[in-house]
C-alpha cells in the first residue's frame, strides 16, 4: 500500500477513536472526579504554573513531589469554571496521542496492503482502547494513559521498518529515545520500562559500528528527553530538597550535598 493511503488510513483510525472518546464523557453527561483528582489532580496543576513548596507542607502529601505538568489542563479548566461534560471532552480528545501509535505497532506487525490488513489494524486500534485500564481513565481527570503515550511512540518508532533495518534511520532511533526520556520525565514509574528501549534500538543491525551507533543516538535521545521534561521540575526539588527526584533515594544524594556544601 502506497505511503499516502497509509497516512489516510492513520487519520481516519485517529478520527474514528476520537469519535469514541467524545462519545464516552458526552454519554456520561459529566467529569468523574475520583479521590485523586480532588487530593492532588488539580494541586498538582496549580504547583506547575507556580510551585509552592516555599508556601505548603506536603500540600498534597507526597504526591506533592511527582512532575505536575501533565495536570495543568485539569487545574485551568477547575479553576476557569469550565463545565464538567466540555472539560471531560477536552481531556477525552488529549488521549488522541496515543491513538497514532498503536495504529503504528499495529501496521508493524500487520503491513499488508488488503482489506483484512486494514481491518485487523483497525481492530487492534479498538481493542486497545477498550481495555479495562484505558476505559478507566476516559471520562476522569487521570493522566495514566496520557503518561504512557511518548512511552507507546518510542516503541513504535523504534519498530518503524525504517528504523530496523542494518542502515536504520537514525532520526527515528533519536525520535525513539526523545520519546522515551520525555516518557520518563512525565512519570518515573515508565523508567522500568524505558530502559528496555536499547534491545529495540538494536533491531536489525548485524555490524558493531551500527549497533554502537544506534545505542548512542537512542540513548542520547533518551537524556535529552528526560532533561527537556523533568529539568525545571528536577531543578526546583534540589533548590529546596536537595535532591532532584525527592523523596525517592534521598541517603543517595546526601553524600553530594555534603559534598557541595548545600544548605536548603
Amino acid at each position: 500500500m502506497p505511503d499516502r493511503w497509509l497516512r489516510r488510513e492513520c487519520v481516519l483510525v485517529c478520527l474514528a477513536a476520537w469519535a469514541g472518546l467524545l462519545a464516552i464523557p458526552l454519554s456520561l453527561g459529566q467529569l468523574g472526579l475520583g479521590w485523586d483528582a480532588l487530593n492532588h489532580h488539580i494541586y498538582l496543576g496549580w504547583t506547575a504554573e507556580q510551585h509552592r513548596f516555599d508556601r505548603d507542607f506536603l500540600g498534597a502529601g507526597y504526591q506533592s513531589f511527582q512532575s505536575p505538568y501533565l495536570y495543568w489542563p485539569v487545574y485551568k479548566m477547575a479553576t476557569g469554571g469550565w463545565g464538567g461534560v466540555m472539560a471531560a471532552a477536552v481531556l477525552a480528545s488529549l488521549h488522541l496521542v496515543a491513538v497514532a501509535p498503536v495504529w503504528m505497532l499495529a501496521r508493524t506487525c500487520l503491513p499488508g496492503p488488503t482489506v483484512f490488513d486494514v481491518t485487523m489494524r483497525s481492530m487492534a486500534v479498538a481493542l486497545a482502547l477498550m481495555s479495562g485500564v484505558a476505559l478507566s481513565v476516559f471520562g476522569s481527570t487521570s493522566t495514566d494513559l496520557l503518561g504512557s503515550a511518548p512511552l507507546l511512540w518510542s516503541i513504535a518508532l523504534a519498530l518503524h521498518p525504517a528504523a530496523t533495518k542494518p542502515d536504520g534511520a537514525r532520526a527515528l532511533v533519536l525520535l525513539s529515545g526523545l520519546c522515551a526520556g520525555l516518557s520518563v520525565a512525565l512519570k518515573l514509574s515508565n523508567g522500568p520500562l524505558a530502559v528496555c528501549m536499547p534491545g529495540l534500538w538494536l533491531l536489525g543491525r548485524r555490524k558493531l559500528r551500527g549497533r554502537v551507533e544506534a545505542l548512542f543516538v537512542g540513548c542520547l535521545g533518551a537524556i535529552t528527553g528526560f532533561l527537556l521534561g523533568y529539568g525545571q521540575w528536577g531543578w526546583l526539588l534540589w533548590r529546596h530538597f536537595g535532591n532532584p527526584v525527592f523523596p525517592f533515594l534521598d541517603n543517595w544524594f546526601v553524600p553530594l550535598r555534603a559534598w557541595m556544601g548545600w544548605a536548603g
